[in-house]
């Protein structure tokens, strides 16, 4: 039975838990470490822990640390429970007023008046970068802050993907079309019984630990970990494809961040363009982790792009591993192409996905 955990949040461009449980198991034995750099809603850290093996997780962005960090650091239900009634209490028992009124149009026309000021009230109560109990709850908002209204009173918005936050005056405009507007949702009802649900599902035996930091500063964070990494499951951002400070921009003000998209604010290459930057950003990324991986490990790469060949993905990501070993033998390759038909179709026609992925196998001799 799939771990509840899993789909904590919707999420876009996450590989599936079977394709992190197909390469934990071919390449991994229980009590090795395993690392994602780049490590989205943290899928392959929190599959190697349901395994038995230690994980590491990080990212630049906000919204993927705390997913990451709230599955492969999760507190117990009781705990949820009680900093749950706690803040209930506290809202209660005050005269909050909230600040929609100093929000873009678009909040009041995204969220039922008495479903944004809970939702503002939580966004300044909790401490999600220190405390495990606040992380998994603001994980839980995340997971339910937008999506389609006509198909669950799980989601606090007008309609919206789950996986990412459509713009501003396009979500107006495409209310307006449809004559769309929100319900009024009890946030902290939901998240209570969203909780109830993950933790249907038993908590690993072993805790991981999550990082928020540009992957070149990785090694300094985690400098007890030099030497000890024994397989790298990861997908970096594919080349010129999506934003991630665009397409999450309401988690993120949700955790804290402008109301508004903004580009360059977390991380300058979540989108690059231009090949020749694409590749020296990866080319740092991997000197950057090459001091965590032990003598000899392994490398298991999921990556795309538009506008490229897979074999010149190939040539590329190959040239690219000198910076990551001594060594590095590609054992295999697979090629996989994709659906034409995605969740954001509805939102947005006409926009243009990745229509291929590229699965790499790399031994590493140091």
């Amino acid at each position: 039975m799939r771990h509840r955990f899993h789909s904590l949040c919707p999420y876009f461009a996450m590989f599936p838990e079977s394709f992190a449980e197909r390469w934990i198991t071919h390449c991994s034995r229980p009590g090795d470490v395993v690392l994602d750099p780049f490590s989205g809603r943290g899928t392959a850290a929190f599959q190697a822990l349901l395994m038995d093996r230690n994980a590491i997780a990080n990212d630049a962005n906000p919204v993927a640390f705390v997913l990451s960090g709230a599955k492969i650091d999760s507190p117990t239900l009781g705990s949820i429970t009680r900093r749950m009634s706690e803040i209930e209490k506290r809202f209660s028992s005050s005269i909050f007023q909230g600040d929609e009124s100093e929000l873009p149009p678009f909040f009041s026309r995204a969220f039922h008046k008495d479903t944004l000021t809970q939702l503002i009230f939580i966004r300044q109560i909790l401490d999600w970068k220190s405390s495990r109990v606040d992380r998994f709850i603001a994980a839980l908002v995340l997971g339910s802050l937008h999506g389609e209204m006509d198909k669950s009173k799980a989601y606090f918005s007008n309609q919206m993907p789950r996986t990412i936050s459509t713009k501003p005056n396009y979500s107006i405009r495409f209310w307006d079309k449809h004559d769309l507007w929100p319900q009024p949702r009890d946030v902290f009802r939901i998240i209570r019984d969203r909780a109830a649900f993950r933790f249907e599902s038993p908590r690993p035996n072993i805790r991981g630990v999550a990082y928020l930091a540009d992957v070149r500063g990785l090694p300094f964070k985690v400098p007890h970990a030099h030497g000890s990494v024994n397989l790298v499951i990861t997908s970096p951002p594919y080349m010129d494809v999506t934003n991630f400070e665009e397409d999450q921009w309401l988690r993120l003000w949700f955790l804290g961040g402008p109301p508004r998209p903004t580009t360059g604010l977390h991380s300058t290459d979540d989108r690059h363009e231009r090949p020749d930057k694409y590749w020296a950003f990866l080319c740092d990324a991997w000197r950057a982790i090459r001091p965590l991986l032990c003598d000899r490990s392994t490398l298991v790469c999921r990556i795309g792009g538009r506008n490229v060949s897979a074999n010149q993905i190939q040539e590329a990501l190959c040239a690219s591993m000198q910076f990551l070993a001594r060594r590095a033998t590609l054992v295999e390759r697979e090629v996989s192409y994709l659906s034409k038909r995605r969740q954001t179709d509805a939102f947005r026609p006409g926009t243009v996905g990745v229509r291929f992925e590229s699965d790499f196998h790399f031994k590493l001799q140091q």
